[in-house]
């Protein structure tokens, strides 16, 4: 089966990227194939390459990163949604005039026609958060 997740919760204060993150460990576990994340709303900080957690608690940004890179996932950030929380990738950077760029590498900026795309392929959308 082939799943596209989106991810609408903040890694500070919401379980959905943590639970977004166990479920699609096991779905890929079990067979089945994810097929895009799409990060939305306070989701997107999940993307920051800019995080730290403090030593004691998980670094849940990290571990996207580690498990998007680990199974080459399309990771997409909402862009109107990272605007907004100031997470831009080098281009939006220098096109709004910033010092520098705070998105991870593993994800790219993209539109909500993405998520819609993710909608027509998979078998099933499921949103953590929201």
């Amino acid at each position: 089966m082939k799943f596209a997740l989106a991810i609408y919760g903040s890694p500070c204060n919401s379980q959905a990227p943590q639970t977004a993150l166990n479920f699609a460990y096991a779905a890929l576990s079990a067979g089945h194939k994810i097929m895009r994340l799409f990060f939305y709303q306070d989701g997107v900080n999940t993307a920051t390459q800019l995080c730290v957690s403090p030593q004691d608690e998980q670094n849940i940004p990290v571990e996207w990163q580690t498990f998007i890179s680990t199974h080459n996932i399309d990771a997409v950030v909402c862009i109107a949604s990272a605007l907004r929380r100031g997470i831009v990738n080098q281009s939006e950077a220098k096109r709004y005039g910033l010092k520098t760029n705070n998105l991870d590498n593993n994800y790219k900026l993209s539109g909500l026609g993405q998520l819609i795309d993710a909608v027509l392929e998979a078998d099933r959308l499921i949103i953590f958060g929201g």
